[in-house]
């Protein structure tokens, strides 16, 4: 099968397409999956950077696939031949509490994942996927969508006419916006793009803040709330926009820590003491969660934002249009 492998640390330049790898054969409880979609998320830029110390080399990359179930291995019951399946970012991670070796077993770093023309996954490592999704659609779900869905709902429990703070317009925040508006919540959305603002609007977005424009975003917030801040924040910024995030809560609120884009900057722990600010890490989310989001997606009927689809043959493309950080939503890949 064709396949590409991250050989070393070079970046793009360590990302090979091999056209000659032997496809997978299943074992016991495992499944071979005929890849149609894979989609980026931040992460990948990392694993071909060697920034994780967890990932082995070779491996193929990405954590986020879709396709159709092509092989099973004895002892699998819950997929036959045919089903349309998603990757799921962990690979052992059905439900309960994260588990320690959680990272080890994760897609794309140190398992092998899916930017190939098969992926060999595990049964509890795959979930069907909602009718109404294309295979290109549905490989957005497992990283950016679940990670959006357990802050949000799982882990932040919104609730109809509460307000959120959701920071970008990358694929968490996109999805963060639909699984905000499905819950009835209001939503100030920040990015340094009118035109991505704009969007975000028409997806739903009830004010739309332009930090570049209004660098003091988190003023703004509290203007429009009356003093008192948003009861949650998405945070991918991390340290660089964190003190702003926590200015922009309001007392008691809730701050799920995503991601680092933002690079680095100061966090001043007595704002979150005199808050009394809960700051919760998030990565990513279990199978269970990732059954309950799929219920919601179908429900709703609702469609991922994808900026744009890269052939398979243009893969490293795909990683450039998402270094420009010019895009909206989701880049995919079509296997």
């Amino acid at each position: 099968m064709k396949a590409y492998e991250v050989c070393d640390t070079k970046g793009l330049d360590g990302l090979a397409l091999n056209k000659d790898r032997a496809e997978p054969t299943p074992g016991h409880g495992q499944i071979v999956v005929r890849i149609r979609a894979a989609a980026l998320n931040y992460r990948d830029q990392g694993v071909i950077k060697g920034a994780y110390g967890y990932t082995k080399f070779p491996v193929i990359p990405l954590s986020d696939g879709a396709g159709e179930v092509a092989a099973i291995g004895p002892g699998v019951t819950q997929f036959k031949v045919g089903d349309r399946v998603a990757s799921t970012f962990f690979q052992g991670w059905t439900g309960g509490r994260i588990p320690a070796n959680a990272s080890k077993n994760s897609l794309g770093g140190m398992v092998d994942g899916v930017l190939a023309e098969y992926a060999l996954l595990n049964d509890i490592g795959a979930i069907k996927i909602p009718d109404h999704l294309s295979f290109e659609e549905a490989a957005t779900l497992p990283c950016a969508a679940l990670t959006a869905w357990n802050a949000i709902v799982t882990t932040g429990q919104i609730k109809a006419g509460e307000t959120i703070a959701i920071l970008g317009t990358g694929g968490v925040a996109c999805f963060g916006l639909q699984f905000a508006k499905i819950h009835g919540a209001f939503v100030f959305h920040t990015s340094s793009s009118d035109e991505k603002l704009a969007r975000a609007r028409s997806m739903g977005a009830d004010v739309a803040v332009n930090y570049r424009t209004t660098p003091d975003w988190d003023q703004e917030i509290l203007k429009q709330t009356g003093g008192d801040g948003v009861d949650h924040v998405l945070e991918v910024g991390g340290a660089g926009t964190l003190e702003k995030s926590m200015n922009a809560v309001r007392q008691g609120g809730s701050i799920y820590v995503i991601g680092a884009l933002a690079g680095p900057g100061s966090i001043n722990p007595r704002m979150i003491n005199r808050k009394s600010i809960r700051l919760q890490g998030i990565h990513v989310g279990s199978r269970d969660m990732f059954a309950d989001m799929n219920r919601a997606i179908a429900l709703h009927k609702l469609r991922p934002a994808i900026d744009q689809v890269f052939g398979f043959d243009d893969a490293k493309g795909a990683y450039t249009r998402q270094q420009s950080g010019a895009h909206f939503g989701k880049i995919v890949i079509a296997v």
